[in-house]
């Protein structure tokens, strides 16, 4: 009875947590129709089977981390050879019927008996299921509107954590333990390698970016531009690719005794999801021009979000961009993704009172600019350049023109 392993579904995978089942032992499958999801520490990724057949014994329970190679399920075939592709990867069989969404409990073997009668299954994303599992939440219990949220997920845990307070007069306890996710693991190892390997030094800038302000509304308001998502945090990608041009050193990597150039620059677009901090790269930045830099950049947050990306449209970044003003904040102090040079962290944009040029005190949308870059690799002259270059773009979207 042929089975079927773990695949390394890419950038190097060497292990990935079983998410959930989307079959159970008895179900007839085609090529190419989706087993099971897997959480790598980029994604959450489907994989389809690559044997036609009748499913066997389930050989992993969901929640439970396996290395590439392990057995995952055994298919007894149904007179067809293994499909030639990459798992994973494959052409989708558009005849398959839509997968079954059955859950199968933690532990499933071919002994278990499929359901006498589906259940109206919850609604919820990937990574709010593996939030509820990680919380001991049982998703049907969960009230919603429709679709489940982390949010509801949440609520519905703080509700059931709640204790009385015990007889013996101590505090009622108010903590609970999250088990540590794939991607706040691959997070956290990424980040302390980068703190204690790459010397940061980072640098601030406030800036008046009311011309950039400005220009959004107008492209907002521009029927040209009405399927095109704009904000001031596309006018600051844009403006980074320039700069990078006349400061390459921030696009460059250190390599032991080497100093890496790169010509293209791959974007890192850091944004927050359900499943922690992830990082799309926009490939080829530099040689876009706004409306396919805002398709792209939206295409990827959006797929990232859903918790879709998989892990190669987040590996071979160059340079990062934070957007840390989305949560109100003023600034910060980012830290490197490993083998980059530079990240820029963008503020809040407030209206705050502004000198101009004439010692009046007027009303201005402003921002704060923070560059962390590496000194082994850029002085700080260039990292200066560098950052002013994107500050003068931002307060006067024009000059563009003029580089």
């Amino acid at each position: 009875m042929p089975t079927f392993r773990l695949p390394d579904v890419g950038e190097g995978l060497t292990e990935a947590e079983v998410v959930r089942w989307c079959v159970a032992p008895g179900d007839t499958v085609k090529v190419n129709e989706v087993l099971l999801e897997i959480e790598t520490a980029k994604s959450v990724v489907e994989l389809p089977s690559p044997f036609a057949g009748v499913v066997g014994e389930l050989l992993v329970p969901e929640g439970r981390t396996v290395p590439v190679g392990t057995p995952l399920v055994s298919v007894e075939a149904a007179g067809s050879e293994r499909q030639a592709m990459l798992v994973g990867y494959g052409p989708r069989d558009e005849g398959a019927p839509q997968r079954r969404r059955r859950r199968v409990p933690a532990g499933a073997t071919a002994t278990l008996e499929p359901p006498a009668a589906p259940a109206a299954r919850p609604m919820a994303k990937p990574p709010v299921r593996k939030l509820a599992k990680d919380l001991g939440v049982d998703l049907t219990q969960v009230p919603c509107d429709g679709l489940i949220t982390r949010s509801d997920v949440e609520a519905f845990a703080r509700d059931r954590d709640v204790v009385s307070e015990p007889s013996t007069g101590e505090p009622p306890a108010r903590e609970h333990r999250v088990p540590m996710t794939a991607v706040r693991r691959a997070t956290a190892a990424a980040m302390v390698q980068s703190a204690f390997t790459a010397p940061h030094v980072t640098e601030w800038l406030q800036v008046d970016v009311s011309a950039t302000v400005e220009l959004v509304d107008r492209l907002r308001a521009d029927r040209a531009w009405k399927d095109v998502t704009i904000s001031p945090t596309l006018l600051v990608l844009r403006a980074v690719c320039l700069a990078l041009q006349r400061t390459p050193e921030l696009n460059a990597a250190w390599a032991d005794e080497e100093i890496v150039m790169r010509d293209a620059v791959h974007l890192g677009v850091a944004a927050a999801t359900d499943r922690g901090l992830v990082v799309p790269v926009v490939r080829d930045a530099q040689s876009l021009d706004l409306r396919t830099l805002a398709g792209r950049t939206a295409e990827l947050v959006a797929t990232a979000r859903a918790g879709t990306i998989q892990p190669a449209q987040m590996a071979g970044g160059t340079f990062t961009v934070t957007n840390v003003g989305v949560f109100g904040v003023d600034g910060g102090t980012p830290i490197l993704p490993p083998g980059q040079t530079g990240i820029l962290a963008v503020g809040a944009i407030a209206r705050r009172p502004w000198v101009d040029e004439h010692d009046a005190v007027v009303p201005r949308w402003v921002t704060t600019l923070a560059l962390s870059f590496d000194h082994r690799v850029v002085d700080g002259e260039q990292g200066s350049r560098f950052l002013t270059d994107v500050a003068d773009l931002l307060r006067d979207p024009g000059l563009a023109l003029a580089w």
